[in-house]
């Protein structure tokens, strides 16, 4: 948590978009093709997304992870995400954001 906090003041990310920015960056040589800073828009803009998504079931109902889902992919597509990872990457921004949920949802 502390190592989070310090890359957070180093980058200018949040904890939450930290997390989703390590969740973009978990996949096979995205690190290596993406530009930190596209990363980390990407990363801003996921966790903007998903709090206006976040509904207090929002985990129980599949139709909101599907619009959720698709809005990822959006973001993704955007800023040139690689197109063979952008499954993974979804599906693990999703699930940084069921861990991340408490948060969330308190904060509606």
């Amino acid at each position: 948590m502390r190592e989070e906090q310090e890359r957070g003041k180093k980058t200018g990310l949040s904890e939450e978009e930290v997390a989703f920015y390590d969740a973009l960056i978990d996949h096979d040589g995205v690190k290596g093709i993406m530009d930190d800073n596209v990363l980390m828009k990407i990363a801003r803009e996921l966790v903007e997304s998903i709090h206006k998504s976040v509904t207090i079931d929002w985990t129980m109902r599949e139709n909101v992870q599907a619009e959720m889902r698709v809005k990822i992919k959006k973001i993704l597509r955007k800023y040139g995400y690689p197109p063979d990872k952008q499954q993974k990457a979804t599906d693990t921004v999703i699930e940084q954001a069921k861990l991340l949920c408490k948060d969330l949802t308190n904060n509606h």
